[in-house]
């Protein structure tokens, strides 16, 4: 782990961690805004990876949604990094007390991290909209359980994913719980993210601690509001070497 920020973790007992993208990259998982996320979708679906995930497309072009979905947001195969696992071992020592992610692939808690707000939902969660029966991620996957690519209930319903689609709205719960744990921080870490992404990044600013610790590969706009400011791989930077 970098020294500096071993210090500031050292010296905190209420750490809470914000998290975007680049946590995930060092999964495998690609970032689906990125410039080659962006040039993909466009080549292959004719349209950009936001008009694809937004409520409206869902809802009158469900067949390609769920092509472009499962095709480019379910990994199932990725495993927690060394910034997952690191988390993780923080709140099991007591130091960590929140993870606030803006990911939607659910490897925090298979690294084995209890309190997380999934601000954005989860592709493991998926439900049916008429009956609202609980799916996993591995039926909506196996075309059995489909019609022309379209996960079905049981009922017939059309299933969709626990993931907040642009034009939807953020859940209200997460939201205040993620807003409570940031303003009760005595530490906030920020990695893998431009905080571009609102209203998710706008949270930082009901942040009243000591140290506010970025780590990211390039500039943020928040830079020169940090008490340090560490450009690099968040894995890399946060491994815990036991």
């Amino acid at each position: 782990m970098d020294e500096r920020l071993k210090k500031i973790i050292d010296e905190s007992q209420n750490i809470v961690f914000f998290g975007g993208a680049g946590v995930s990259t060092e999964s495998n998982i690609p970032d689906f805004r990125s410039e080659s996320g962006l040039y993909h979708a466009q080549q292959k679906y004719g349209y950009s990876p936001e008009e694809m995930l937004s409520r409206t497309f869902y809802m009158n072009h469900t067949k390609m949604f769920y092509q472009y979905y499962k095709e480019n947001l379910i990994y199932p195969d990725a495993e927690p990094n060394d910034a997952h696992k690191a988390l993780a071992k923080l709140e099991e020592m007591g130091k960590l007390k929140a993870v606030v992610t803006q990911n939607i692939d659910g490897l925090h808690q298979k690294a084995g991290s209890k309190k997380v707000y999934e601000l954005h939902g989860s592709v493991l969660r998926n439900y049916c909209e008429r009956c609202h029966k609980f799916y996993d991620v591995d039926y909506i996957m196996d075309e059995a359980n489909c019609d022309e690519g379209i996960p079905k209930c049981s009922c017939g319903g059309i299933i969709k994913p626990d993931v907040v689609l642009y034009e939807e709205m953020l859940d209200d719960n997460c939201i205040n719980g993620a807003v409570d744990a940031i303003a009760k921080a005595d530490t906030l870490i920020i990695g893998g993210t431009s905080l571009v992404v609102y209203p998710a990044a706008g949270l930082i600013r009901y942040f009243r601690g000591k140290n506010l610790v970025l780590i990211n590969k390039t500039k943020t706009s928040y830079d020169d509001k940090a008490d340090l400011v560490i450009y690099d791989a968040i894995g890399k930077v946060m491994r815990i070497d036991s």
